[in-house]
């Protein structure tokens, strides 16, 4: 989650960000030990997409079990190319400024892992992972006893409620609107239009807050995905005292182990230890390293060079949400030493070919579009085997409920195209059909891109009309309902382990709009009646009817050729312990790291 500023290119985008910010270079990994990494993450892809477990009392009180060799002291630096997108909470939802957030804010649950691909809800601020009520329509969280930001002011429930106010203001609007679409409706804005900051809050028949330690919260529909929604960096607290509206993404006051002690816009970020946060309320972060030092600026290409030559600062340094540079994934690994220095697996974003459904009308052509795609061509621009996968489907293997066998284009057995079908298909498709205008980003991965897409669909008769798109606003270009063009790649991927935060921002045909992020336009009433079903049950029943949502959108529908799955691989320095995968946040946790001397 990164490097575009499109609103809900957020969470995802953000996938471009795993995914583009890795293309600098094209390096296909063949033989090795390449198809045995991949085996591996696909075994830790069945971990991670196992149920989650909302935890109790016990298992939300802290510390945090220990890290095994751990020791205190000294300064981590961390090399990231891109600014941080944000770092008020109530705008936070792209990767780099996620895994910051974790260093630097609490909310009211947070996820916990083993080790081992598991993921659990806890209880964060809050005494446990939530109690629902009424059908899971009511939800009440106790806030634990001690709790203070980094100022020493007590954490209390109005400045929960301040936290979930604010939201509603017009200053913040890069961060995740569930929770107030949830309470409030689609144009909740107009619920509370000065975010909590004059007189008017919201009515206690939606949000209440009858003692310090208390907060309810009342919905229309279940709500059974609450305590992962409230995990969200997001919805981390700011306290309303020190609330400085627009200026706070400047100076924003700290609730987890570390804070602010310098900031240089562009430049750097200096952390220290954030001495009112006490370990025996977080189930889930550490504080064994004095410091964290950020540069930015670093590029992937710089950072795998330093990092990869183990000298100085680098021993005691860590890639953020940069991924290795593809041109030296080689040099990784071919070097044992220097390859068990590095953490792996599949990010939560399937990238695809989207199609503009206002403008490819004819569901022959896109169908002959997907078996034309050339996965094989496009995951080479990514690294090969450790950029991506072939996707055969929309659903990722770290979503819940993820089938791998499921290929109804049979994008494994041919991930270079099945050009006699795409044929076959378009044999009778008038010419004027099979002209398609393509909008691409004017970036190193967007070219690259660009060439694969012309090539494979030229093969079959298609006439690729190429537009160049400035990166910067790729996503906003391409988010604009009346936009000129006919298909471009986007990216997804889950907001939390939920089809929920997949099948409904990318397919739900009430979230077209400028900004939104149903690139596809598609509005299906079938997928409407199963999205409409599924929000409000339980896991195990919403399994069944995400399933048969896919399936009706890729097949019935077919808005989006799947094209490869985005995998992580990230590298750090010889001194950092307690490196692991992140199976919540598909990159290094850096809840536990320390530095071995």
């Amino acid at each position: 989650m990164k490097s575009l500023n499109s609103r809900r290119a957020r969470a995802i985008v953000v996938a471009i960000a795993a995914g583009s910010l890795a293309l600098t270079g094209c390096s296909e990994n063949t033989g090795g030990s390449s198809g045995k990494d991949s085996k591996k993450d696909q075994e830790k892809a069945k971990e991670q997409s196992q149920g989650v477990a909302y935890l109790d009392a016990a298992a939300s009180a802290g510390p945090a079990e220990e890290v095994p060799g751990a020791k205190p002291g000294g300064t981590i630096t961390v090399y990231q190319e891109s600014a941080l997108t944000h770092m008020d909470p109530g705008q936070i939802y792209v990767s780099d400024a996620g895994q910051f957030s974790n260093l630097v804010f609490r909310g009211l649950t947070n996820f916990q892992e083993d080790g081992k691909g598991g993921v659990a809800v806890v209880g964060d601020l809050a005494t446990d992972s939530g109690k629902s009520s009424n059908d899971n329509k009511t939800w009440t969280f106790t806030l634990k006893d001690d709790l203070k930001d980094a100022n020493g002011n007590p954490i209390n429930s109005a400045d929960v409620r301040h936290t979930i106010e604010r939201l509603y203001a017009e200053f913040i609007f890069d961060g995740p609107t569930f929770l107030q679409s949830w309470l409030s409706g689609a144009d909740y804005r107009k619920a509370l239009p000065d975010g909590g900051f004059g007189n008017k809050h919201l009515p206690d028949s939606v949000l209440e807050t009858p003692d310090d330690k208390t907060i309810v919260f009342h919905f229309d529909k279940p709500r059974p995905d609450l305590p992962m929604a409230l995990a969200m960096p997001g919805y981390s607290i700011v306290p309303e005292e020190t609330d400085t509206k627009e200026k706070y993404d400047q100076a924003p006051v700290a609730t987890g182990p570390y804070k602010i002690s310098e900031f240089k816009a562009g430049k750097s970020l200096k952390l220290v230890k954030n001495e009112n946060w006490d370990p025996k309320t977080d189930a889930v972060r550490h504080q064994y390293v004095d410091g964290w030092n950020f540069q930015f600026g670093v590029t992937e290409s710089t950072q795998t060079k330093r990092l990869i030559a183990d000298q100085g600062d680098a021993k005691n340094a860590i890639q953020f949400t940069g991924t290795v540079d593809a041109t030296q994934i080689q040099d990784v690994i071919g070097n044992p030493e220097v390859k068990k220095r590095t953490i792996q697996g599949y990010a939560p974003y399937v990238m695809q070919l989207t199609f503009n459904l206002d403008r490819v009308k004819n569901k022959t052509v896109r169908d002959a579009v997907t078996y034309a795609v050339n996965s094989k061509s496009l995951i080479a621009g990514e690294g090969g085997a450790y950029g991506g996968d072939v996707a055969p489907n929309l659903f990722a293997p770290t979503l819940p409920g993820y089938d791998a066998t499921y290929d109804p284009y049979g994008r494994l057995k041919m991930p270079a195209g099945n050009i006699e079908k795409a044929k076959e298909l378009l044999a009778d498709v008038p010419a004027a059909e099979k002209k398609l205008v393509f909008a691409y980003a004017n970036s190193e991965a967007g070219q690259k891109r660009k060439v694969a897409i012309e090539d494979a669909l030229t093969k079959v008769g298609i006439d690729v009309v190429a537009k160049e798109i400035d990166s910067a606003s790729y996503y906003e270009q391409i988010g604009k309902v009346d936009n000129p063009y006919d298909i471009y790649i986007t990216g997804w991927g889950q907001d939390w382990p939920s089809p929920a935060t997949v099948v409904t921002p990318v397919y739900d045909g009430d979230l077209i709009g400028d900004g939104q992020s149903n690139y596809s336009h598609i509005n299906d009433p079938k997928v409407q009646e199963l999205i409409n079903k599924a929000i409000t049950q339980q896991p195990e029943e919403a399994a069944k009817t995400w399933q048969e949502a896919h399936k009706r959108i890729l097949e019935g529908v077919n808005p989006a050729a799947p094209l490869w799955y985005v995998k992580q691989f990230q590298l750090y320095g010889s001194n950092i312990g307690g490196a692991r995968y992140s199976t919540e946040s598909s990159y290094m946790d850096v809840t536990r790291l320390f530095l071995k001397s």
